[in-house]
């Protein structure tokens, strides 16, 4: 099998090669889905998947101009701001989401940066959600060393901060902030102890290689993220990316199979985008390796597939839910 030889070397390692993530991801496509689903079966359950929930709790009026985002001040999407919302509407939400299922709360904010006159709060609601026995993930743009080991000593499990896209490609849909201050944040995030949640969005338009470059970043750094998010833009009226050419799916698999085998011990998320995927599209994809999704009818401000659905596909896969406190690993 093409890529074999990779696979036997293959363990966590952070120095790939363009030359190899390029060799893995353009081969045969069975032969990709079955190099990514053996390093899946040798590290996870297979037929295992985490549920987790997203819930927006600081909605528009953010200072960034990120082309694909309808909560952005700047890209003419008609979304208006919102005020952080009580801890008890959070935590309320949590229930919910506890009794679907989820086993992982994650809460996102519409900001460039979180002020200091809110980390109160927001240490409130990570206090109330570990109190009911979830994991807790928070995305609220970049951070300072200070609130850093703030959200760290509230007992914050997983920070997530993508990096969207390639180096390469990242100012032709971001201007507002630079790559590298994406890497600095997930740095920082990581040597204060917290685990991190970093992936990208796939189908703005980049090239191949952008998605290449994309997860071989994430693999080549100190250590793997805990969770990688792999999004498929939903286009969003009035953005600069609404009328973008929608990607191939078997491009969007294969980046989902890369970033299995580059980082094998790590939750790889079918995040956003699955509403338009096919449920056979979604079953590929988790048998190339991706095994935690978000539940729920909305991902921040976009569609998500409804509990039904969900539950109507893991029975056609013979595929359950990971309970709390199991990561499906082996």
């Amino acid at each position: 099998m093409k890529g074999e030889t990779m696979f036997d070397m293959q363990d966590l390692r952070t120095d790939w090669t363009r030359a190899e993530a390029e060799q893995i991801y353009n081969q045969p496509f069975m032969d990709l889905l079955y190099q990514a689903h053996t390093v899946h079966r040798m590290y996870f359950d297979p037929n295992q998947v985490q549920k987790s929930k997203l819930l927006s709790i600081k909605t528009g009026g953010c200072a960034e101009d990120c082309a694909y985002c309808s909560q952005s001040a700047r890209n003419g999407a008609q979304l208006s701001a919102s005020k952080l919302i009580e801890v008890e509407r959070v935590l309320a939400e949590a229930r919910k989401a506890k009794e679907a299922g989820a086993t992982r709360y994650c809460m996102g904010a519409a900001w460039r940066s979180p002020k200091d006159r809110d980390m109160e709060q927001l240490e409130a609601m990570i206090h109330g959600v570990k109190e009911l026995g979830m994991e807790t993930c928070m995305t609220l743009g970049m951070l300072d060393d200070n609130q850093v080991f703030r959200l760290r000593d509230a007992g914050l499990d997983y920070y997530n901060h993508n990096i969207d896209t390639s180096e390469r490609y990242y100012s032709e849909i971001i201007t507002t902030r630079t790559f590298a201050d994406r890497i600095d944040t997930l740095n920082r995030v990581r040597e204060a102890g917290m685990k991190v949640c970093a992936g990208g969005i796939v189908g703005m338009g980049e090239q191949q290689m952008d998605r290449i470059d994309m997860m071989l970043a994430l693999a080549t750094l100190e250590q793997h993220p805990d969770s990688v998010p792999v999004n498929m833009l939903i286009p969003i009226e009035n953005t600069p990316l609404a009328d973008v050419e929608k990607l191939d799916p078997i491009e969007f698999v294969r980046t989902v199979a890369l970033a299995r085998i580059l980082m094998p011990k790590s939750h790889v998320r079918l995040s956003a985008g699955r509403t338009e995927m096919t449920d056979e599209m979604q079953a590929m994809c988790i048998f190339a390796g991706a095994n935690s999704i978000f539940v729920g009818d909305t991902l921040l401000t976009a569609d998500n597939p409804e509990e039904d659905s969900d539950q109507a596909l893991f029975d056609r896969l013979g595929v359950t839910a990971m309970n709390a406190g199991c990561d499906g690993s082996r």
